[in-house]
C-alpha cells in the first residue's frame, strides 16, 4: 500500500469550504492523512517535513527548501477580511508596543511591514502566548487573527483591519495562506486535490451546511465566507503576494 500523503490545513473558519470538498472526495481523502492546526504551525510541520502539504502563511515560503504553490486557490482578501486585526485603546501614532500573534506568520509581518512603510510609526513588537489579549491596553496594541477576533470586535477604542490597511496602502488584494508541497507529489494527486478545493470554494452553501450540522457557531458564516474571504489566486493577487515579499525582506 501506498504511504499516504500527510496533509496540514487550518483550523479556522475560513477553510470551511477547503475541508469541505476534500471530505467530499473520498477517493482522495483516503490517499491522505489529514491534521487541522492553527497557522503557524501549519508552516512548522511542513518546514520539519512532519507534512507533504500544508496551508501555511505566505510569509514561511521563503524558509522552504522546496515548494510549490498547489493549485488556484488561497485565503485571502480584497479589502476588509475583518478576523485579521489589531486592537488598541489609542490611535495608530499613540501606539508604543505591539503584541503579535503567537498563531500567526504572515500577519505579524504584515503589521510590520505597515508599521514601516504606511503608518510609520516607530514601535517594540513583542513575541507572545496564550493569554497575552489581556495585555492589549493603555498604549500596547495587539495583532489577533482568526475566530477569536469575532468576538473582540468592539471590545477596543480603535480597531485597524489589517487586510483593509493593506489595501489603503497598495491599492492590491491581500493573501494570507496558500497550499503548499515541500517536495514533487505527482501531477494525479495535485490535479485531484485542486479540483476538490474548487469543488468546496463553489459549493460554500453546501459546506456551511455541512459545518452548522457538525460544529455549529454564531459568526454569520455566509457574509463571512462570501463577502469577507477570497479564494481565488488570481494575477492580482500573486502580484500581491510578490510585493509583500519584497517588503518583508526589506525589514
Amino acid at each position: 500500500m501506498a504511504e499516504k500523503i500527510k496533509l496540514v490545513a487550518v483550523s479556522y473558519l475560513n477553510t470551511i469550504p477547503f475541508l469541505y470538498g476534500i471530505e467530499q472526495d473520498k477517493s482522495l481523502r483516503n490517499q491522505m492523512d489529514l491534521s487541522i492546526e492553527y497557522p503557524s504551525l501549519c508552516a512548522d510541520l511542513l518546514i520539519q517535513d512532519k507534512a507533504d502539504i500544508s496551508l501555511i502563511p505566505i510569509t514561511e515560503i521563503p524558509s522552504l527548501s522546496y515548494s510549490e504553490i498547489i493549485g488556484n486557490h488561497c485565503i485571502g482578501a480584497n479589502g476588509k477580511v475583518n478576523s485579521v486585526m489589531l486592537y488598541s485603546d489609542c490611535p495608530l501614532e499613540e501606539i508604543t508596543n505591539i503584541a503579535l500573534d503567537y498563531q500567526s506568520r504572515t500577519s505579524v509581518m504584515l503589521a510590520r511591514v505597515l508599521s514601516k512603510f504606511f503608518w510609520k510609526i516607530d514601535v517594540d513588537f513583542e513575541n507572545t502566548q496564550e493569554g497575552y489579549i489581556d495585555s492589549i491596553n493603555g498604549t500596547n496594541a495587539g495583532v489577533v487573527i482568526g475566530d477569536r477576533a469575532f468576538d473582540l470586535n468592539n471590545t477596543f477604542a480603535y480597531q485597524y483591519d489589517l487586510s483593509e490597511e493593506w489595501f489603503k496602502f497598495t491599492n492590491l488584494p491581500f493573501v494570507f495562506a496558500c497550499w503548499v508541497a515541500n517536495k514533487d507529489l505527482s501531477q494525479e494527486f495535485k490535479s485531484c486535490f485542486s479540483k476538490a478545493i474548487e469543488q468546496g470554494v463553489n459549493s460554500k452553501v453546501k459546506a456551511i451546511e455541512w459545518y452548522q450540522e457538525k460544529n455549529g457557531t454564531s459568526v454569520d458564516l455566509d457574509k463571512y465566507l462570501n463577502a469577507d474571504i477570497s479564494y481565488e489566486l488570481n494575477a492580482n493577487k500573486r502580484k500581491a503576494l510578490s510585493l509583500f515579499l519584497d517588503l518583508v525582506s526589506m525589514l
